[in-house]
């Protein structure tokens, strides 16, 4: 088996839709750290499990310095960001979203 790992830094806004008062309600930013883990039991015809720069520009281009509520159809969450970004990227099976210090969330594919 394969795997690889791609770490990027995105920096984004989001607000929570939440059914408790929390200040995460109101629109705040994160530099969060998104690192996506693939894996493969054969390599493609280039010799690799998934490109690089395909899951920059996948993740990437399509999240950093955005508002998130804009571009993502989902109350976004780090758990589902995680989710999103795993259903999203081929061969992905395992995604960690670090929204600050301290704070991450994990999706991981059966």
């Amino acid at each position: 088996m394969y795997y690889i790992s791609k770490r990027l830094e995105i920096s984004a806004a989001h607000r929570l839709e939440l059914d408790y008062e929390s200040k995460c309600t109101s629109v705040h930013g994160h530099n969060w750290i998104v690192t996506v883990h693939c894996r493969a039991a054969e390599l493609n015809a280039n010799g690799m499990i998934t490109d690089f720069t395909h899951v920059k520009k996948l993740i990437g281009d399509r999240l950093d310095h955005r508002v998130l509520n804009d571009v993502l159809p989902f109350n976004p969450t780090a758990e589902n960001i995680a989710r999103w970004i795993c259903d999203n990227v081929e061969h992905c099976y395992r995604v960690d979203v670090q929204e600050s210090e301290g704070n991450i969330a994990s999706y991981e594919k059966d």
